[in-house]
């Protein structure tokens, strides 16, 4: 730290200088967050000093908070949910399978993932002294599954697990059902074509959802919600010197900002402002599979919601060529690499085939 102040003109041009070595959303097709809307940016700045740690000290963005919550829970077919806003998928994934070992009583135990869950459940194996397994879910579910989880808009391919056959064996074994839908939450209830993965099904205990992603809602801003009160209950410890007696989120001081950011965006677009949002984002979609069919590159899989992996040969050398002409994109791990692309509110159709041109000149290369 400095001795001597530095004027606020002198920062902010560091500042500024700074944030022009940041890259451009226009350019990203490898991340599943983007630019926020500008009322939730109006609405961050208005609660930026505000603590939902501390709710007995700040009732207006608690209250808001709580209506969140609510809208959140209605969406996921749970109206009675309860949780809280957090500060990511992360976050949410471990204090979900936290309830679910509080609940189950035992100190150690499993959990039972798919191979295409997030590296979250890494974390939470080694912070929980949890076993993480993978494969088949039937034959590796036993006495010491604390909770089986499933994935609604998986990271790599945007695909969705066969929640409904997760629900029947988590009924089955009486183990709790986390739902990681941190992408497709605010995808999959907008899509013209249904499917079966949320509080609607009577084994799901628990879903994350993050409003920073698809909610257009200022990070950090994730959402853990519970079927019940009782399952949120697991998570309690008591807080002594603070305006309530009990917590239940794993950070103790949390922004109210990403709460009133969250409310700003789901009250202003609706379902209708969200439907045509994800409608935009599948038309991009569509627009990138059948403009990179064009050239000769087939997707890996068909998509089921923005997300797309296209076979390319050697897709790591692909990739490093795509980002010297300044594209942002990704590649889907072992044993099916392809390039991962993400098609979020920020690109636009004329930059899809921008992309596309070079994506044709790049693999020239490799002919």
């Amino acid at each position: 730290m400095r001795e001597k102040s530095l004027p606020a003109d002198e920062v902010m041009a560091i500042l500024e200088r700074t944030r022009e070595r940041d890259y451009s959303y226009d350019r990203f097709l490898s991340t599943m967050c983007t630019r926020p809307h500008p009322i939730a940016i109006k609405a961050h700045d208005m609660f930026l000093e505000t603590n939902l740690g501390d709710p007995g000290l700040f009732p207006g963005v608690a209250g808001l908070e709580e209506e969140v919550v609510r809208m959140l829970g209605e969406l996921l077919g749970c109206p009675l949910a309860r949780g809280y806003i957090s500060t990511g998928g992360t976050e949410s994934n471990i204090q979900a399978i936290r309830a679910a070992k509080n609940e189950s009583g035992k100190s150690g135990g499993n959990i039972v993932v798919p191979a295409s869950a997030h590296f979250s459940f890494d974390k939470i194996g080694d912070l929980l002294s949890l076993e993480v397994d993978l494969s088949s879910v039937e034959s590796l579910t036993d006495e010491q599954t604390v909770a089986l989880v499933g994935i609604a808009g998986t990271t790599e391919f945007g695909q969705v697990d066969p929640i409904e056959e997760l629900s029947d064996l988590a009924l089955e074994w009486g183990v709790h059902l986390h739902v990681d839908a941190a992408f497709g939450g605010f995808v999959l209830p907008f899509l013209d074509r249904s499917f079966a993965w949320d509080f609607s099904l009577p084994g799901v205990k628990s879903i994350t959802i993050d409003p920073h992603k698809m909610g257009l809602a200022t990070i950090p801003a994730g959402g853990l919600l519970f079927r019940s009160q009782e399952c949120m209950n697991a998570l309690e410890t008591e807080t002594h010197y603070l305006t309530k007696a009990r917590q239940a989120s794993l950070t103790g001081t949390r922004s109210g900002a990403a709460a009133a950011a969250t409310y700003a965006v789901m009250m202003h677009l609706g379902r209708e402002g969200f439907r045509e949002m994800v409608g935009y984002c599948m038309d991009l979609t569509d627009h990138m599979v059948e403009g990179a069919k064009e050239i000769g590159v087939e997707p890996l899989i068909e998509p089921v919601m923005n997300v797309v992996a296209l076979k390319v040969p050697e897709p790591s050398k692909v990739r490093e060529r795509l980002m010297d002409r300044d594209w942002h994109v990704s590649i889907t791990r072992e044993p099916n690499r392809a390039l991962r692309l993400i098609l979020m509110g920020h690109m636009s159709h004329e930059n899809v085939d921008l992309f596309l041109k070079d994506l044709k000149e790049v693999l020239s290369e490799f002919v």
